[in-house]
C-alpha cells in the first residue's frame, strides 16, 4: 500500500487498513512502510546551482584488486565543468593523507569557496583544520544521503561502469594508470549531457567537409573517439 501510494503517511495507511477490517498500530505501519527516496529540496538544488562556479566535491570509493586487497580512490571534482581536478590512490587512507590531497588539488590561489563532502570518519580533525586554514567552507551532506552530492556520485558511477567493470586491477600503480587514462578520455573526449553534449575540456564540432571519420581507440579500446581527418 505504501509502495503504490508514495504520498501517504502512516496515519492514512492505518485508516485505509481499518476500512478493510485490518486493525494495526501506527508504529507497526511505520516499521514496514517502504521509504521512497525524496528528491533534493528546492533550497538544496538552488545552493548547488547558484554556487556552481565556487563549489567542488570530494569523495572516496573503493576498488578491489585480483589479490583481494582493497584500494581507496580519492577524487576532487569541480562542479562547473565536471572537471576532475585531482585524484589519488592509497591502501590506507587517513585524515592527514586526505588533507594533503586537497592541498595538491588547489595550488596557489585556486582554492574554491565551498567543499562538499559526506560525513565519512576519514575526514578527521587534521583534514578539517587544513581545509579551514585554506579558507574553504565545508558543506556536509545529510547522513546516508548520497543524492545530496549528485555530481561526484555520478562521476564514481561512470568510472565504475565505463572503466573498472571491464578490467582486473592488479595493484595500486596499475589502478593509478587506468584512472589517468580514463580521466584523460573523460575530460577530452566523453560528451556530457549536462554540458550540452560537450566535454569538460571543450571539444569543437568538426564540419562534414573537414574529412573522413576515423575511429580512435581510447582507455585500452573500451571506448573510442571519432574525429574527421583529411583523407
Amino acid at each position: 500500500m505504501s509502495a503504490v501510494n508514495s504520498t501517504w503517511g502512516s496515519p492514512r495507511i492505518v485508516g485505509e487498513l481499518a476500512k478493510i477490517g485490518i486493525t494495526v498500530a501506527k508504529s507497526t505501519v511505520e516499521k514496514y512502510m517502504i521509504r521512497t527516496r525524496k528528491p533534493p529540496s528546492a533550497t538544496w538544488r538552488a545552493f548547488l546551482k547558484n554556487h556552481m562556479k565556487e563549489l567542488v566535491s570530494v569523495d572516496f570509493f573503493v576498488v578491489p584488486t585480483v589479490t583481494f586487497r582493497v584500494l581507496f580512490v580519492f577524487v576532487v571534482l569541480s562542479h562547473q565543468r565536471r572537471h576532475v581536478l585531482h585524484f589519488n590512490v592509497t591502501e590506507n587512507p587517513t585524515a592527514a593523507w586526505a588533507a594533503q590531497q586537497v592541498v595538491q588539488a588547489f595550488p596557489y590561489d585556486t582554492t574554491p569557496r565551498f567543499l562538499l563532502r559526506d560525513r565519512d570518519g576519514v575526514y578527521g580533525r587534521v583534514f578539517r583544520d587544513r581545509v579551514a586554514g585554506m579558507e574553504i567552507e565545508e558543506v556536509l551532506t545529510a547522513p546516508r544521503s548520497p543524492w545530496q552530492s549528485p555530481y561526484v556520485e555520478r562521476l564514481v558511477g561512470s568510472v565504475r561502469r565505463e572503466c573498472l567493470e571491464h578490467v582486473d586491477v592488479f595493484h595500486e600503480e596499475h589502478l593509478r594508470r587506468l584512472l589517468t587514462e580514463y580521466f584523460a578520455y573523460y575530460h577530452r573526449s566523453r560528451v556530457h549531457q549536462s554540458l550540452g553534449m560537450d566535454c569538460p575540456e571543450h571539444r569543437p564540432v568538426q564540419p562534414v567537409v573537414s574529412g573522413v571519420v576515423v575511429e580512435i581507440p581510447q582507455v585500452g579500446g573500451i571506448h573510442h573517439r571519432y574525429e574527421r581527418q583529411a583523407a
